[in-house]
């Protein structure tokens, strides 16, 4: 167990609940790169901040918390639970992440979250689109392209 890293991914998601994005970049190693079901890759400290902007704007009262923080001196992992309402649809969310880091200069390099897509579509889009599509390829695709292009138009801060 290596107490140095468990203390820095609680001190992110720390911040990520408070939205303290100067505090989730300290975090992260310059060359940072994220995925996740949505954002297949991003990568730049700060095209990933840029993402978490985006995101947590378009998440009304994100309350988040999260578990089971493991480390060692290379990688850890983590559980963390995201509820919030999707702004586009009105609709509430719970979302259950598991996370997977990797570390570099002492600092997080590779932050990968995994969750259930279509339950998360579901949640988030509701009848028909999520219920009916969320498990399509196609679909899945439709709403990636939607986020990248998101991120694209999205202005550095």
């Amino acid at each position: 167990m290596n107490d140095r890293h468990v203390a820095l991914i609680s001190a992110f998601y720390d911040a990520l609940g408070r939205a303290d994005f100067a505090a989730m970049e300290r975090c992260y190693h310059s060359e940072v790169s994220f995925g996740d079901p949505i954002y297949q890759e991003v990568e730049g400290r700060d095209r990933v901040m840029r993402m978490w902007r985006l995101q947590l704007g378009v998440r009304d009262g994100l309350k988040s918390d999260y578990r089971d923080v493991t480390a060692d001196d290379f990688t850890a992992t983590a559980h963390w639970t995201s509820r919030y309402t999707f702004h586009s649809t009105g609709r509430e969310v719970v979302n259950e992440i598991d996370s997977l880091f990797r570390f570099e200069d002492g600092l997080i390099v590779r932050h990968h979250d995994e969750f259930d897509f279509r339950r998360w579509s579901k949640m988030a889009l509701g009848r028909p689109h999520g219920l009916l599509f969320g498990w399509t390829p196609m679909w899945r695709k439709t709403i990636r392209d939607r986020a990248t292009q998101q991120l694209d138009e999205m202005s550095p801060s």
